[in-house]
């Protein structure tokens, strides 16, 4: 829940940038780009720096776990900084978006065993099953701060420019 309290806390900050007159955040995915590409790239270095930390989320089955640990560590960073490039964008949200997928088993696993013992993350049961129904937060988020989706019922930017010079 470190990662969603991130997002949440640049995204308004970012928020309130734009209302100061900060350029590059005047729209929603601009700043919820801002928000994910900061905790990615906290929780990534996290994984880099602090390995230890993730090898008890991580099932016996997974192989090379230390190696694994910090290859999504870069997957983390590699993402956020995808999403700061617009050439690399799309790419990047849809990546992440698969990435978050892919983490699901583990937080699953995690919410089963009420916990694996991480230090820095708390022992109770409940903030693993908490965690789960945000997973598909950061999918969505994944993918409308790259501007793949829109807001629900609202058009994308690429079908309204496609729309417009029609």
């Amino acid at each position: 829940m470190l990662f969603l309290a991130l997002i949440s806390v640049v995204t308004l900050a970012a928020t309130l940038a734009n209302r100061l007159g900060a350029p590059g955040l005047a729209d929603g995915p601009a700043r919820m780009r801002a928000g994910l590409a900061v905790a990615l790239a906290v929780v990534g270095a996290d994984h880099l720096f602090s390995p230890w930390r993730y090898l008890p989320m991580l099932p016996e089955i997974v192989p090379f776990p230390h190696a694994t640990v910090l290859f999504t560590g870069l997957c983390e960073i590699a993402g956020g900084i995808g999403l700061l490039v617009p050439r690399l964008r799309r790419l990047a949200g849809v990546m992440l978006a698969v990435y978050f997928v892919c983490v699901f088993p583990a937080n699953i696993r995690n919410a089963l065993l009420s916990g694996p013992g991480v230090e820095g993350l708390p022992s109770a049961a409940w903030y693993y099953w908490a965690r789960l129904p945000l997973q598909p937060v950061f999918v969505w988020w994944a993918l409308r701060a790259a501007e793949v989706i829109a807001w629900p019922g609202a058009p994308s930017r690429r079908r309204a420019g496609a729309a417009a010079e029609a």
